[in-house]
């Protein structure tokens, strides 16, 4: 069993990975609730599933990119069961589990076939995001990286080719991209039941973090600015 941590974005969501399936998932679309709605999410796992954490085979978290915020409070819970319960940690980048989320969810409603691009999109703030792109595969096409969305954005890619947008940055692309076979999919939600397969993958190739010095995949420095005026006037 593999408890499964997302708090890269706004949602803040809990999974039970068991036998490579999901059997437990929490979640809430509340912004701004990772500090306290976390913790009590996974307590309410391992009460349902009658287990505490040191029954567990390893807990995974998305390790970014994303939110700064969400990010660190994610890892940080993550690295204290680890520890706490001396089971390994794993890390996933959350574009890597987005990749397999987006195809759960819209295998029904589309035939996916070689050639065809997916591109999970972060919001990074203003018209930037971080991305990255797989073939349909699962191969990794272009590594992760931070861009600012414009109408020249994805065309070193074949005119051909689908490329499927999709995380909570695909709504930056509509109106701007220019390239053909753009497929724009707002629907989909990040979710910790995503992490499912990629932690298997992991936990079985003892593909771990070392709890100590693991850190977010924060990609970019947290940028904080300073205030014009405080509220004392000075």
């Amino acid at each position: 069993m593999i408890l499964c941590i997302e708090t890269a974005t706004d949602i803040c969501s809990v999974a039970l990975c068991r036998n490579n399936e999901v059997s437990f998932l929490r979640e809430s679309e509340q912004g701004r609730s990772h500090a306290s709605l976390l913790t009590v999410f996974i307590q309410e796992l391992l009460t349902a599933n009658n287990i505490d954490a040191g029954t567990l085979d390893a807990v995974a978290v998305s390790k970014g990119p994303g939110s700064y915020t969400g990010l660190r409070i994610g890892v940080s819970v993550a690295k204290g069961i680890a520890y706490g319960a001396s089971i390994p940690l794993i890390g996933i980048e959350t574009g890597l589990s987005m990749f397999h989320g987006f195809r759960d969810y819209a295998k029904g409603k589309y035939t996916f076939v070689p050639g065809d691009l997916f591109c999970p999109l972060l919001d990074a703030r203003r018209m930037e995001v971080y991305s990255i792109v797989f073939a349909w595969d699962g191969k990794i096409v272009r590594q992760t990286r931070a861009e600012i969305i414009n109408n020249e954005s994805f065309r070193e890619f074949p005119a051909s080719s689908r490329i499927f947008l999709f995380g909570d940055g695909a709504g930056k692309c509509r109106d701007v991209l220019k390239r053909d076979n753009v497929i724009i999919e707002t629907g989909y939600r990040i979710s910790a039941s995503s992490l499912c397969r990629p932690a298997s993958e992991a936990y079985s190739g003892h593909l771990f973090e070392d709890v100590a010095y693991f850190e977010p995949f924060y990609l970019k420095d947290f940028l904080t600015s300073k205030p014009v005026k405080n509220i004392l006037g000075k």
